[in-house]
């Protein structure tokens, strides 16, 4: 894995890190690498509520701010910043309001990679106005310090449209960590969780493409 000064995280859902980049954070954070996470929302409006339930709708956010400070302390990530958004609202900001709040992050880290989802590619409208408006705070800045964009792509047609992944990390050496990233999003994860855990413990082919490896396309700002 390329040495990296800072790596600065943009997503808009508690969980969304822990399915798309655990692993990658994880070698980083171990390997010496600070990493700053910027959250957009607490997911108050996420689909599920435990199996079996032990949420509702007014103590989801709570539960999942829980939840997001546990997956963190899995993936070694210390520098944790929600910033409170609405979930399932996103689409409906300002991009600009959105890019100055990354912006000021960017400027005050200066990290030399960002992870994000691949804008326009990340299926839920929270996810492409995050990462629109992290690629809008990255075009802002002088060439020179602008950070390379690792974005995560997961249309179904992601491969047809803009080709291949530019970049496949060998996540093996963490993938219990990602396993347990992914299990402190109980909220969201459990009940089908282990179904993941009988794959692995059958070393099932499935694993290899979201517990082994992940993949990312460079995006140009």
């Amino acid at each position: 894995m390329q040495a990296e000064k800072h790596v600065l995280v943009v997503f808009p859902h508690p969980d969304d890190e822990a399915f798309s980049s655990s692993g990658t954070i994880k070698q980083f954070t171990q390997s010496g690498v600070p990493v700053t996470y910027l959250c957009g929302t607490l997911g108050q409006m996420g689909r599920n509520l435990g199996n079996p339930l032990f949420a509702n709708r007014e103590t989801l956010p709570e539960v999942r701010k829980k939840e997001l400070v546990d997956a963190c302390k899995v993936m070694g990530i210390q520098d944790l910043r929600m910033l409170g958004l609405h979930d399932k609202t996103l689409e409906f900001e300002d991009e600009n309001y959105l890019a100055d709040i990354i912006g000021k992050v960017l400027e005050e880290v200066k990290p030399s990679l960002l992870l994000t989802f691949y804008p326009k590619h990340g299926v839920h409208p929270d996810h492409d106005a995050m990462s629109n408006a992290a690629a809008l705070a990255v075009s802002r800045m002088p060439k020179e310090e602008r950070p390379v964009i690792y974005g995560k792509a997961i249309l179904k047609n992601s491969v047809d449209l803009i080709g291949p992944p530019d970049i496949t990390i060998d996540i093996r050496d963490v993938a219990e960590d990602k396993l347990k990233a992914i299990k402190a999003h109980k909220s969201q994860t459990s009940g089908w969780v282990e179904l993941m855990e009988k794959q692995l413990k059958e070393n099932a082919p499935e694993i290899e493409d979201w517990l082994y490896r992940e993949t990312f396309w460079t995006y140009e700002a």
